[in-house]
């Protein structure tokens, strides 16, 4: 395994982050970390990286022990922090071969730099200073400070946050390329990108991991299941649409739409329809919605 997580739990004084986490991730996945805000994300890769202890626990990286060894781990590891903290004063080629410096790689670091600069599609803004980068460049120039040492494991919180769509594409086929090689752990609140990069995903609430699977199993959690999204003309109390015929589950996404979730037996947008004239109430819109992970993720999560 390149990683391996056993039984952390992290605490801040009273407040527990993580609760007794354990996984494992093998050479060449790419596995989404998910979770709403303050799930522990951030502070499970923060441990991994060896910025911060856990509480309790043990983890390792490619056999090396995150306690005993953290100088062996951080060789082994690349890490893009949320927050990608950059030199802005510095140019492109100056950042990386102090990165390059850091990890002493010598008489190689002019060959690293030009093929990172190749590989992360830097070279027309190679000459720029990074504070004069957008967005989507600097997360480039992130991710070849994460891969210029050759890790064999890839780190990346949130690495797509605040990107455009052009940005966000071009981000997410590099790192989906990158994966070809490395093992990758990523965390993001977009879930697209990892139905559409990852091959698994772990799902944390409250410290505590709710789903460990792949994309593709989790999507078929909701295969005996319909979902249909209903817009009414007035707000509607939770138990009353409870009441209709077949429903199972009901999510609000706004005062007057609803996620109405019901077994596949029953076609329940006739038993809405039904309800709606039995309430005196009008149906502004109706759709059926396909299984995607937000679905299992809003499951798992909302409590």
């Amino acid at each position: 395994m390149s990683i391996i997580v056993s039984n952390i739990t992290k605490r801040y004084s009273e407040q527990l982050v993580l609760d007794d986490v354990s996984f494992s991730i093998k050479p060449g996945e790419i596995v989404g970390l998910l979770g709403p805000n303050g799930a522990g994300k951030s502070t499970m890769m923060k441990i991994l990286t060896c910025f911060i202890p856990p509480t309790s626990g043990k983890a390792s990286v490619y056999g090396f022990d995150i306690h005993e060894q953290s100088l062996e781990v951080r060789k082994k590891i690349g890490y893009l922090p949320e927050n990608n903290p950059l030199y802005a004063d510095m140019y492109i080629k100056e950042y990386l071969e102090f990165v390059a410096g850091i990890h002493k790689l010598g008489k190689n670091t002019k060959k690293r730099v030009e093929e990172m600069i190749e590989m992360t599609g830097l070279g027309h803004e190679q000459r720029k200073k990074i504070g004069a980068l957008s967005k989507g460049y600097r997360q480039r120039v992130g991710l070849a400070q994460a891969l210029i040492h050759d890790p064999n494991v890839l780190i990346l919180d949130e690495p797509t946050s605040g990107l455009d769509p052009n940005q966000l594409l071009e981000i997410r086929n590099l790192i989906s390329e990158i994966g070809k090689q490395k093992t990758v752990m990523l965390s993001t609140h977009i879930l697209q990108e990892v139905e559409a990069m990852c091959s698994r995903a772990i799902i944390i609430n409250f410290g505590k991991i709710v789903a460990d699977d792949t994309t593709d199993h989790l999507l078929q959690r909701n295969e005996k299941t319909e979902q249909v999204v209903v817009e009414f003309d007035q707000d509607i109390k939770t138990e009353v649409l409870l009441c209709i015929k077949g429903v199972i589950r009901v999510f609000k996404e706004s005062s007057k739409t609803w996620l109405i979730e019901s077994g596949k037996e029953t076609d329940v947008r006739q038993e809405i329809f039904r309800f709606a004239v039995e309430k005196g109430l009008t149906v502004l819109s109706m759709q059926k919605k396909s299984n995607r992970l937000e679905d299992v993720f809003q499951q798992l999560t909302t409590s």
